[in-house]
């Protein structure tokens, strides 16, 4: 068993990347940037590929290199885990940063979609993917229409792939629930004119309500190694029984 973790270098993916690890479970780790905290932790088990994933052609580059096929030899099982994401502009429609929506776009749709159809092409065995998603792909809130269509386009992703019916393949979206990230810190610095919840988010934090990166990740791989995973394309991890 293999796996691959986009966005690996903080937050829910470094957790998840780690809790992966910590099972000995080898991961190879995809970001702009490197960890080392990974490499010191886990010299043995842990690789990781410097692509910028909300860049196209230059995934597409590192996709038709030979690193993942490298990675992928020898693999009985792989986990692919679609962690990288960004909140994109926090904005009504008419104050959307044009670059900033076609970056998020390219992290949270595109470079996934690739992504997941470059491993069901190259790795012809027991396949699982998550997609990270999130509860604002599924409910509407006023100055997140980017980074909520992003994360309801994986759900539908998930959705299609699901209907494909390929056996090897198990596929699902899950949205995590509210998680102290980074995130959720430039969440608390947008302006309430732009985002209309800001008192809400802010009373999470206060109230000590948000989930720790850690323990997210934890559930998280434990639904991904489960035989429960893949049984429903689109799942929010606080509704899963725990183990």
């Amino acid at each position: 068993m293999k796996a691959i973790v986009t966005g690996h270098t903080r937050g829910l993916g470094q957790a998840m990347a780690s809790a992966l690890l910590g099972r000995g479970i080898p991961v190879l780790g995809l970001a702009r940037s490197a960890c080392p905290e990974l490499t010191e932790q886990f010299p043995e088990l842990f690789q990781q590929a410097t692509v910028d994933l909300a860049d196209p052609d230059a995934l597409q580059r590192w996709l038709d290199g030979n690193v993942l096929d490298s990675y992928l030899a020898g693999a009985t099982s792989v986990q692919l885990v679609n962690n990288a994401g960004t909140l994109g502009p926090v904005a009504p429609l008419g104050r959307q940063e044009s670059d900033a929506l076609v970056q998020a776009v390219n992290l949270n749709i595109t470079a996934p979609l690739l992504l997941s159809d470059a491993l069901a092409r190259k790795y012809q065995g027991q396949l699982r993917i998550a997609h990270i998603s999130s509860g604002a792909g599924r409910s509407a809130f006023a100055g997140w229409s980017i980074y909520g269509a992003t994360k309801a386009a994986l759900d539908h992703h998930a959705r299609c792939a699901a209907a494909d019916c390929v056996s090897r393949l198990r596929i699902c979206s899950i949205a995590p629930g509210v998680i102290d990230t980074d995130m959720q810190a430039t969440i608390r610095r947008t302006s309430a004119e732009d985002f209309p919840l800001l008192e809400r988010f802010l009373a999470l934090k206060h109230q000590g309500e948000l989930t720790s990166p850690a323990d997210a990740a934890e559930r998280m791989v434990s639904h991904l190694l489960s035989e429960e995973f893949g049984k429903e394309a689109v799942a929010d991890l606080r509704s899963l029984p725990t183990a």
